[in-house]
């Protein structure tokens, strides 16, 4: 299942300080924001709350965002494909889509499991889906009100 906009590739490090230093040395960074913030998620695991450090960067209109995980046991999707080293590893593409429930109702009917979700309704919602037996990659999916959209640096 492929739908949306894509706009992001996202990574997963040990280091996001080194890797936003290497975005700045090599790229022609438009956009830039950093946090670390709890995240309630859920997973076939169960529910939890888990600790990221993120950097979104832009250049052009392509995000990279940047994952560090934390804390929490519910990160491991990100946890599980770190490098051994600080480098960056290549983890997700992101779409963003218009709508999360239609989204929600034709990821019901695909065959790739659901691997993460979380949000805060009526604000950003999101959806990972294990597409990696096609496309050697997870697949994320994210909803979010055009404030949202402005205040991440999307045009």
């Amino acid at each position: 299942m492929s739908t949306g906009r894509h706009y992001q590739n996202a990574y997963v490090t040990r280091d996001v300080d080194k890797a936003v230093a290497g975005f700045k040395q090599y790229a022609d960074v438009r956009a830039l924001m950093e946090i670390e913030v709890p995240v309630q998620v859920w997973t076939p695991k169960g529910e939890g709350t888990g600790v990221q450090k993120l950097a979104f960067v832009w250049v052009g209109d392509l995000n990279y965002e940047l994952i560090q995980p934390k804390d929490g046991d519910v990160l491991a999707i990100y946890r599980n494909a770190l490098p051994a080293d600080d480098s960056l590893s290549f983890h997700h593409v992101c779409h963003v889509v218009d709508d999360f429930a239609a989204l929600m109702a034709r990821v019901e009917q695909q065959p790739f499991p659901v691997v993460l979700k979380g949000g805060t309704p009526g604000l950003l919602e999101f959806v990972y889906v294990d597409t990696r037996p096609w496309l050697g990659h997870y697949t994320e999916y994210v909803w979010m009100v055009p404030e949202r959209w402005a205040a991440m640096g999307g045009r």
